[in-house]
């Protein structure tokens, strides 16, 4: 049986109202926001020493982290601390909160590299979520209120994305092969939260079935 539901997603796909949305109907854990909080909470780390420390930090190393960090966050959030900056240790961090919740199970968690955790684990679906270029520029507007900062965030961060990916998966974003679905968000919120949701029950359907 399908215990956990991952969403992975390009930057303006309305992956987080979505997610929102498949862990409510389910009552399942959402891990977005909540999974950023708790990273924070493990690394100990403080926004003061964070605004001190950050000009010391490897801007390549920082990108990276920081789009890892970042999750559904439709703005560019700044960093914590510049020790999580360090983009090993917080990959080592965001694993073991993501095993965990896996363990638990019954949750639903958005990107952080997750279908690379968890792709031996059967109880886990996997879906990519990508949308048309405009329609991505007009949520992130919706979001940031200016043109150039939009489009500068739709130029940029799936690009980092994948950037992140190749360094430490040797792996091209998003890796076809390990998402069971790969959705058009263009279908609207409302259908592709559906269509998750009929993933998830034909899967378990054929799990009933299978001796």
């Amino acid at each position: 049986m399908k215990r956990i539901v991952v969403i992975e997603r390009e930057f303006g796909a309305g992956a987080g109202a979505i997610a929102d949305k498949v862990a409510r109907h389910l009552g399942w854990k959402l891990l977005d926001h909540a999974l950023t909080e708790e990273i924070a909470v493990r690394a100990k780390v403080s926004p003061e020493a964070c605004q001190r420390r950050l000009e010391q930090v490897d801007p390549w190393l920082y990108r990276l982290a920081k789009v890892f960090w970042r999750g559904s966050h439709e703005r560019s959030v700044l960093l914590p601390d510049a020790d999580v900056v360090d983009a090993d240790r917080l990959i080592q961090l965001t694993q073991q909160v993501i095993e965990q919740a896996a363990a638990a199970g019954q949750c639903v968690i958005v990107g952080r590299a997750a279908a690379y955790f968890l792709r031996d684990r059967a109880d886990t679906l996997c879906v990519f979520l990508h949308a048309p270029p405009e329609l991505k520029y007009q949520r992130v507007l919706a979001e940031v209120k200016n043109e150039a900062e939009a489009r500068h965030l739709i130029d940029t961060v799936d690009q980092e994305r994948r950037a992140f990916i190749r360094h430490y998966y040797n792996a091209e974003w998003p890796t076809r092969h390990l998402y069971h679905a790969m959705l058009n968000t263009a279908m609207g919120e409302d259908a592709t939260v559906e269509t998750i949701l009929s993933l998830i029950e034909a899967a378990n359907r054929r799990e009933a079935r299978t001796p």
